[in-house]
């Protein structure tokens, strides 16, 4: 819950920065970077956690992997919220801002589950259906996940419509436990 709130604070004020300075699509950019970074190297992410090495060689190390790859303005606030012992929530703060970069620009990001990943002629009518329910520009990230054996779960922001195999086998299998057929002696 702390670092959520950390992390929320942080990217407002680095949204208002970049606004300010007129670098916000650059700074998404670079939220990006710094996002796939964590993502893809979870040693880099327990590296800032780590109460033992001192800031100036978390800033020599942050300062050599972003080195030419972040803005002027990004690189600076890293320095910033290195300095002041947050570095720990750097990649809550990158995801934050890119969430709080999609609501300022009213981007929505629906999230498509299927078992063995969806074709062009499904991916744009997944596409029309969703911009049809709403007004806003529409982001399709998609998943793969086996374990939904067939079907799709589409989620737009907190609604979800679930057409899985999966979900229909456990609505069967819980059907079947109620046993609504009294035994007769």
């Amino acid at each position: 819950m702390q670092g959520t709130r950390v992390a929320s604070r942080y990217a407002k004020s680095f949204i208002d920065l970049t606004i300010e300075q007129g670098v916000f699509e650059e700074a998404c950019n670079d939220m990006k970077t710094i996002v796939g970074v964590c993502e893809s190297n979870h040693d880099f992410v327990i590296f800032l956690k780590s109460p033992i090495i001192k800031t100036d060689k978390k800033l020599a190390v942050l300062s050599e992997i972003f080195k030419g790859k972040l803005s002027k303005v990004t690189d600076a606030y890293i320095t910033l919220i290195t300095n002041k012992k947050r570095e720990i929530y750097l990649a809550e703060i990158a995801a934050e801002f890119i969430n709080q970069y999609k609501a300022k620009k009213k981007i929505l990001t629906a999230i498509v589950t299927t078992a063995n990943g969806i074709d062009d002629a499904t991916r744009k009518k997944v596409m029309e259906i969703v911009k049809g329910a709403t007004t806003s520009e529409v982001v399709l990230q998609e998943k793969i996940d086996k374990n939904i054996i067939g079907g799709f779960i589409i989620r737009v922001g907190d609604k979800q419509v679930d057409a899985s195999i999966a979900k229909k086998i456990n609505s069967l299998k819980r059907t079947f436990k109620e046993n609504p057929f009294i035994k007769e002696f």
